[in-house]
């Protein structure tokens, strides 16, 4: 893997992970504005041309497949 894949892929990783985060919190805690801006903005970055630029990966489909995790745990 080239150096900048390996960057590009690990601004994906970190994001999903913020973005599991993020929602966790904001399910756990309906009220706290905070955590759903945060969902908010990481949303807008999944569905960026910047993101399209990092990866080929379906942003829709990485956004469900964190949301379904998330409720399993938190049972929303």
């Amino acid at each position: 893997m080239r150096p900048y894949e390996a960057l590009a892929n690990a601004i994906v990783e970190k994001a999903a992970e913020d973005y599991r985060t993020a929602l966790k919190y904001s399910y756990m805690h309906p009220g706290d504005r905070k955590y759903s801006e945060d969902v908010s903005n990481i949303e807008k970055f999944f569905n960026s041309p910047w993101y399209a630029l990092l990866t080929n990966l379906d942003a829709d489909f990485l956004m469900e497949n964190i949301k379904v995790r998330v409720r399993r745990e938190v049972r929303v």
